[in-house]
């Protein structure tokens, strides 16, 4: 199952008590903020959460499979995610 950024705000409205209002902003502010950061080269860390990492990535060549031919992949930035220790271990618990 997918956790939505709806399902997210209904989960604090809930579990916090605020207006649904109030949580839908406190969720896009949130992802807002996390954007920003990744947009301006910076790690996002989350204890007990993980850590958004940015990565450069080198210009390669790759071969389209439709086409047969090759092509180069410009430089690029990804974002990848690592895995608290502590949210690895809840994850991987038995029962």
């Amino acid at each position: 199952m997918t956790l939505t950024k709806a399902q997210l705000s209904d989960s604090i409205h809930k579990q916090v008590g605020l207006t649904r209002t109030k949580s839908d902003q406190m969720v896009d502010s949130l992802v807002e903020i996390i954007k920003k950061a990744l947009e301006g080269g910076e790690d996002v860390l989350i204890s007990g959460f993980g850590k958004f990492c940015v990565k450069d990535k080198k210009p390669r060549r790759w071969r389209n499979y439709r086409t047969g031919e090759y092509e180069i992949l410009d430089e690029r930035r990804v974002v990848r995610f690592r895995c608290s220790e502590k949210l690895r271990d809840r994850m991987n618990r038995e029962g």
